[in-house]
């Protein structure tokens, strides 16, 4: 039998832990009557499941006849591909042949006799929604990985203009802390601040060890030990399954070292090198600190309150720390704290 988990960057995984919660809501507030026009913004670290999570609620919004679901590359022409991914289906090009919308301008083959070719690729997406809205037809466009290109821009400032004229059109798009906020900062795009932001938590440990258990046929004990390790990490889930998987006699104790060095080479080293010196430092504060208590870490590194309480909010809001105790912080990924060791140590 195959491998049911995965350690490749956007491979969808056999195994997922859904987080049923938040894709019902996130569901509900697409499909729900009267359709109002809807934006979500999935925001986390570098494996925290945000690709996952589109990738179900968009085939769950899939299943309502109604909605047209289509995928688009952050890095590429995104108005013209929406309009290309709508005119590929047989069905639609048909709706927008005989609303007369011809797209022969584009390259895009929708090409309609007698009709002047339409220049501009926002007003042809705005006749191809107005045209899909008549037969009941409404979009969803997800977007994985979204970034503050000059394309995302164009995108978003032509979608809030589909939005504030009552076209059928949603979106969901994942996207780091950072370049969510960038994009956020752009002029013109302020109502993005409007739009929902959902910042994935950790995945259930209870599940986690229930999927250990059923999956790889480990004891309770060590199928709980397992979970913890992952720290409820998504990727380190997938990650300690699949080395677990490939060890004979499925001990996971054996493969301890295999998951430090997968999770450091594949996303720890990109996270570190994004970081910027006083986050690393804040960090090796709190990894330094034993406690995490914020006392013991302002005293360590030097820092007054104010500075303290930006590098604080902005790695939570990264993701990278949990601030659930009151006076504490504390790392959320498994192993990080070894890794940040090993980091300042080396690159002193």
């Amino acid at each position: 039998m195959k491998n049911p988990y995965t350690i490749m960057f956007g491979q969808q995984p056999s195994q997922t832990i859904s987080r049923l919660v938040q894709i019902s809501e996130v569901v509900s507030a697409f499909v729900s009557e009267p359709f109002t026009p809807n934006l979500f913004m999935v925001s986390g670290l570098r494996g925290c499941g945000k690709t996952v999570f589109m990738t179900q609620v968009a085939k769950e919004v899939k299943e309502n006849d109604e909605w047209i679901v289509t995928e688009l590359n952050s890095s590429g022409a995104l108005l013209t591909d929406l309009a290309a991914n709508l005119a590929s289906e047989h069905i639609y090009a048909q709706m927008f042949q005989k609303a007369k919308i011809n797209l022969s301008f584009f390259g895009i083959g929708l090409e309609v006799e007698g009709s002047v070719p339409i220049t501009s690729i926002q007003v042809a997406l705005s006749k191809m929604l107005e045209a899909l809205k008549k037969n009941g037809k409404k979009v969803l466009v997800c977007i994985d990985e979204a970034t503050p290109s000059e394309e995302m821009k164009l995108f978003a400032g032509a979608f809030q203009i589909f939005i504030r004229n009552d076209l059928p059109i949603s979106l969901i798009m994942t996207g780091l802390p950072k370049n969510i906020d960038n994009l956020q900062n752009v002029e013109n795009l302020t109502f993005l601040y409007r739009a929902p932001k959902i910042y994935l938590p950790p995945l259930n440990m209870g599940t986690i060890s229930d999927n250990y258990r059923n999956i790889l046929g480990v004891s309770h004990d060590d199928s709980v030990e397992m979970a913890k390790l992952t720290r409820g990490y998504s990727f380190a889930f997938q990650v300690m399954g699949y080395f677990t998987w490939n060890e004979p006699n499925r001990d996971y104790r054996r493969i301890i070292d295999d998951v430090k060095m997968y999770l450091e080479e594949c996303v720890y080293n990109k996270i570190w090198s994004e970081m910027s010196q006083g986050d690393k430092k804040f960090v090796w504060g709190v990894v330094s600190s034993g406690s995490g208590k914020a006392n013991e870490i302002k005293n360590f590194l030097g820092m007054n309150n104010g500075e303290y309480s930006v590098y604080r909010d902005r790695l939570l809001k990264s993701g990278l720390i949990n601030g659930d105790e009151y006076g504490k912080v504390s790392i959320n990924l498994p192993f990080f704290d070894t890794f940040v060791k090993n980091r300042m140590l080396f690159d002193s």
